[in-house]
């Protein structure tokens, strides 16, 4: 099984337990409403379940896919509080299959306002 696939696993299953075994220990999280990148297993984690919780509805569906060797990206969409939110995850992966790089892109503005928000209450 590849990263890739433990990664999908978790967003069918919602096992935080997988989740934490997929991220590296020194893997960094760069959101789109967070200026400095994130750094560490512990705060990854933290946001990607939030992230989960606050995107991961009936709604949420990857659209496309894109990957080599070592990373992929993956188109979403999904709607919140009536607006549709479109973005990319871009996710790099070691030579163990663990996500080392967890990169996060949002439109439109809309979107992001109520996403930051959103976040910013479920991280409080």
């Amino acid at each position: 099984m590849t990263g890739l696939d433990t990664k999908y696993d978790y967003m069918r299953g919602h096992d935080p337990a997988v989740l934490w075994d997929l991220l590296h220990p020194d893997a960094v999280f760069e959101s789109p409403v967070v200026h400095t990148p994130q750094r560490g297993r512990d705060i990854v984690f933290k946001y990607l379940v939030s992230a989960e919780k606050v995107l991961g509805g009936a709604g949420f569906a990857y659209r496309g896919e894109w990957r080599n060797d070592r990373s992929v990206i993956l188109e979403f969409d999904t709607t919140l509080e009536g607006i549709v939110i479109n973005g990319v995850d871009m996710i790099t992966f070691d030579s163990n299959d663990r996500i080392v790089h967890f990169k996060v892109m949002v439109r439109p503005l809309k979107a992001i306002n109520v996403l930051h928000r959103l976040m910013g209450e479920r991280l409080a």
